[in-house]
């Protein structure tokens, strides 16, 4: 399956911009949407010398009415065959104004985005809806509570919106990511984890793959997936001993 018309949010930087460029090509029309509208116009500019019709949308997803109005627009007027809904926010160590924040724009913006494009690719029998989640979404290790939670909502929200729209002619992808890198990924996590960091352009490739297949779930790198999702199975009480045994161990070998 090949995609013509395609929406991407979160679009400025990252996963986004990797995968806006990985998607442009010859007769391809990228809607990217973003909040700042100067690297938002490089990535554009970056698509377009591929061939492709890029058009920069600067728009904040946590104001959901005019996200809404926009979006739904958006798809009137270019038909989407691929809709990525992958802003979002990610901080090591969250306050409750950050945790708020984070909320508003990975569960809100999600939802705003999702809710544009769904009834014009229902009406036309076709289309697919890419999901960007989390392994966090799995079981969290002790990093930030909210951007856990809203990572298992949107994993959950896809996996459900599947089964619906599956009769419909609209595929659904999860796309479950460890740590790809990103600007997005802090200092403390970089130290402890950049040797096993994805490239966001590799992971552009297999999440374009996934999308081309109509896959239902896409999470890598497997050895980290597969660690993860093993927790999740296990019963809490234990998990988490092992988590602190874990943090403390890490805790002495820093001199801490």
């Amino acid at each position: 399956m090949s995609f013509a018309s395609i929406l991407i949010t979160g679009a400025s930087s990252g996963l986004g911009a990797a995968l806006s460029k990985e998607l442009a090509g010859p007769d391809v029309t990228l809607v990217l949407v973003g909040r700042n509208l100067e690297r938002l116009t490089a990535v554009a500019e970056a698509c377009a010398a591929q061939g492709a019709t890029a058009l920069p949308l600067q728009l904040d997803l946590t104001d959901q009415d005019a996200a809404l109005i926009q979006l739904t627009k958006a798809d009137q007027t270019h038909k989407f065959d691929l809709a990525i809904a992958n802003a979002g926010v990610a901080y090591g160590r969250e306050t409750p104004e950050l945790a708020r924040s984070t909320t508003a724009t990975n569960v809100l913006g999600v939802l705003s985005t999702i809710q544009a494009v769904e009834p014009g690719m229902v009406a036309r029998g076709k289309g697919q809806i890419g999901l960007i989640s989390s392994l966090a979404a799995f079981r969290t290790l002790g990093g930030p509570a909210a951007y856990a939670a809203s990572k298992a909502w949107v994993r959950l929200f896809g996996e459900a919106m599947r089964g619906r729209l599956a009769r419909k002619g609209v595929g659904v992808t999860v796309i479950c990511p460890g740590f790809v890198d990103t600007p997005m990924v802090d200092d403390r996590t970089r130290a402890q984890f950049g040797a096993s960091m994805m490239p966001a352009d590799k992971a552009a490739q297999k999440i374009v793959k996934a999308l081309a297949k109509n896959h239902a779930r896409l999470s890598f790198p497997s050895g980290f997936s597969l660690r993860t999702w093993w927790l999740s199975t296990l019963p809490a009480w234990w998990t988490d001993r092992k988590i602190r045994r874990a943090a403390r161990k890490a805790a002495r070998q820093k001199g801490l």
